[in-house]
């Protein structure tokens, strides 16, 4: 057997198993019609003679052709075509072949600009049914397939969009690590920084996409350290005043690292490196933004980079109590905190936060 037969046999085969909904208030045209499309080798035939069931019977059954009367008692073909016109929109639209006995040129044209496809006269002529019948099929089988290619296409797309995506968050975490081995040889503060922005964001009811930028993002906030001299960032002692304003550069050389990107995700983390050091009250740096001037994911970032701080030990410092740290949140509220973020930051369990691992590092330690 040819190709092109094998094709054709498996079109007819599709063709006789879409389903058809005829319509007529007289019962000797739906048994004619039911009994001239079975005769064609269609399976899946439905009649009524009620036209008042046909809404629900067509958004319950989906049929792929209609085949209505006009003139019916209680709803006329007209009146249910405007109930059904949001069938015949999109991909695939439900064609309709109009059943009727009046060839006036205005009623052909009202039905037509109702939205039917087609019609047939009656009585019926039964090779003109066929083919319209047919053609109408064909029609709705090239469009069906088109929609099912375009929905795998779609999926296959949505699909390496992840991958693309995953490889995306996975590059950042990296870089973030590369940044924090100056300083944090575990690569612990950068993940911790990014859970905890996570989940304050969540908090604070932000849709899930900015959630999951946050999320993501956050663990780059301090990336610009990478310029600042190991004799300054690895200082077992305080800064001098010199050495902090070294150190004040960070946020800026983070921004230009991170900046330009057309990627949502890096612009992110550019704003993130670039405010998360900055004060409600103005007094932070290195701009001196005041308030809402702060992109939000700065002011969540500052929150979390804090606590952080406050509650592990640093070689000029012992590690601060969860209860003191978070009493410092709080205290610094409409200070050096956004309110609304403090407020948020309240709701979390703190403890669960100092104890906090990051996947990796566990991952590394089981192993």
């Amino acid at each position: 057997m040819s190709a092109a037969r094998t094709c054709g046999a498996s079109t007819e085969l599709e063709l006789q198993d879409l389903r058809i909904l005829v319509v007529d208030d007289e019962p000797a045209n739906t048994r004619l019609l039911g009994a001239l499309l079975e005769g064609w080798g269609y399976r899946h035939i439905l009649a009524l003679t009620d036209s008042r069931r046909v809404t629900e019977t067509v958004k319950r059954v989906r049929p792929d052709l209609l085949l209505l009367d006009l003139h019916m008692p209680h709803v006329s073909g007209s009146a249910l075509m405007r109930e059904l016109e949001d069938l015949f929109i999109g991909p695939t639209p439900l064609p309709i072949l109009v059943l009727t006995s009046d060839t006036s040129s205005e009623a052909i044209r009202r039905a037509l600009a109702s939205g039917a496809r087609d019609f047939v006269t009656k009585p019926f002529d039964q090779e003109e049914v066929r083919l319209r019948v047919a053609n109408l099929l064909e029609t709705r089988l090239l469009q069906l397939r088109a929609k099912a290619h375009g929905d795998l296409l779609e999926d296959r797309v949505r699909q390496r969009t992840a991958q693309i995506e995953k490889a995306r968050f996975d590059l950042l975490r990296r870089l973030a690590i590369a940044g924090e081995y100056r300083d944090d040889v575990t690569d612990q503060h950068a993940q911790r920084i990014g859970h905890t922005s996570g989940l304050l964001a969540c908090a604070m009811g932000l849709p899930e996409r900015e959630v999951q930028r946050i999320l993501h993002a956050a663990p780059l906030h301090d990336i610009g350290k990478i310029a600042v001299p190991d004799a300054i960032l690895l200082k077992p002692g305080r800064l001098t005043a010199q050495e902090f304003e070294a150190i004040k550069t960070h946020p800026a050389v983070g921004a230009r690292i991170l900046g330009g990107s057309k990627s949502r995700l890096l612009r992110t983390a550019a704003e993130i490196a670039a405010t998360h050091h900055e004060r409600w009250d103005g007094q932070g740096y290195p701009r001196g933004l005041v308030g809402e001037a702060i992109p939000l994911s700065g002011r969540i970032v500052a929150v979390a980079d804090v606590f952080d701080a406050l509650t592990r030990e640093r070689p000029y410092k012992p590690a601060w109590p969860a209860e003191e740290a978070v009493a410092e949140i709080v205290a610094q509220g409409g200070r050096q905190f956004d309110p609304w973020v403090v407020a948020a930051f309240q709701k979390i369990d703190h403890a669960a936060l100092v104890r906090y691992q990051p996947p990796a590092l566990a991952r590394r330690r089981r192993s």
